[in-house]
């Protein structure tokens, strides 16, 4: 068969990016494999970060093939980590100082939402904060971070949260949207997922919750000891990769919002919706606000979610942060 010019340079160019796979695989095959736990699939915060840097190829960038695992709350994110199947916890800030009283070994490396993005969740009909005094509003459960919230929520309010208001214990969304519909409820204490319940029309969003948390620190990431000692070079590489999606998903929003609506299953609208909200909170560097985490075990403290208080320098290491990307 004749070979002109123009085969024979296509040949040379197929086979060219055939070698240029074979390397890209292999180099794939020779990084170091890492698994991080979002301690729930359903929260833009929670999820969008690492979904955003695994699809543009930062972990990957910084020699690292990072794979993220949700998980169905706090406490089985911690038994993944401390069972070593995800080697890094993405989580509410509060699981820190709990999981650490405990007696447990890990350790905060860095703030990947600052402040608060919970949201209020209320029915159609309810219009004003001040019209769920006397009602019901529900949490997760006693002790969790919705609980906390939804007292400090009375206390700003002048509210007694054992008579002024009923706090009501029912676990995940959807007995919380059943409470809600049969008017057990007339509002829910809930993360950014908000978002989606005001886009079905199930329920609207009344306020942030960062006003009655002036300071605090929503979500971080943490490790533990063992792993911090055993992977620190892996840990810079994984932070470098997560805050280089964090940047881009500041920078980039409609892109980050296809993104993250694919990933957590969103619709775009919604997950917008939760962007907006988010987007004001992601961090810079990752620094940990240790004035914001003392008011967070005071507040514990004065709740009885936390029955001692531990040196704050027990809750969090300074070896990853700032994050340069």
């Amino acid at each position: 068969m004749k070979t002109t010019r123009r085969s024979f340079l296509k040949t040379a160019a197929a086979g060219l990016a055939a070698a240029s796979a074979m390397r890209t695989s292999r180099a794939a095959a020779q990084m170091p494999s890492f698994k991080i736990g979002l301690v729930v699939l359903g929260d833009f915060a929670v999820a969008a970060p690492s979904l955003v840097a695994i699809e543009k190829g930062f972990f990957k960038d910084n020699g690292v093939a990072v794979e993220a695992i949700p998980f169905r709350g706090g406490p089985d994110l911690l038994k993944g980590v401390l069972a070593g199947s995800v080697e890094m916890g993405i989580t509410g800030a509060t699981d820190a100082l709990v999981f650490r009283e405990r007696g447990t070994g890990i350790r905060m490396l860095a703030t990947v939402t600052e402040k608060n993005h919970f949201t209020l969740v209320a029915a159609p009909q309810v219009n004003r904060v001040e019209d769920l005094k006397g009602k019901s509003i529900g949490v997760t459960g006693v002790g969790a971070t919705t609980w906390i919230f939804a007292r400090l929520l009375a206390k700003k309010h002048g509210w007694d949260p054992e008579k002024d208001v009923k706090i009501v214990a029912l676990g995940g969304l959807d007995a919380q949207l059943a409470a809600l519909s049969r008017g057990e409820t007339a509002a829910f204490v809930w993360g950014d997922g908000g978002a989606v319940v005001e886009h079905q029309g199930k329920g609207k969003i009344l306020m942030r919750l960062d006003s009655v948390t002036p300071k605090w620190i929503s979500q971080l990431a943490y490790a533990t000891d063992d792993t911090i000692k055993a992977k620190k070079e892996t840990l810079h590489k994984v932070l470098r990769g997560l805050f280089q999606g964090i940047k881009f998903c500041r920078e980039n929003p409609d892109e980050t919002i296809k993104i993250a609506s694919k990933g957590i299953g969103w619709p775009e609208a919604a997950t917008r919706k939760a962007y907006e909200m988010v987007r004001p909170l992601l961090p810079v560097d990752g620094r940990i606000d240790l004035e914001a985490l003392k008011v967070m075990q005071d507040t514990l403290l004065e709740l009885g979610v936390l029955k001692q208080r531990l040196p704050l320098d027990d809750h969090y290491t300074t070896e990853f942060t700032p994050v340069k990307v």
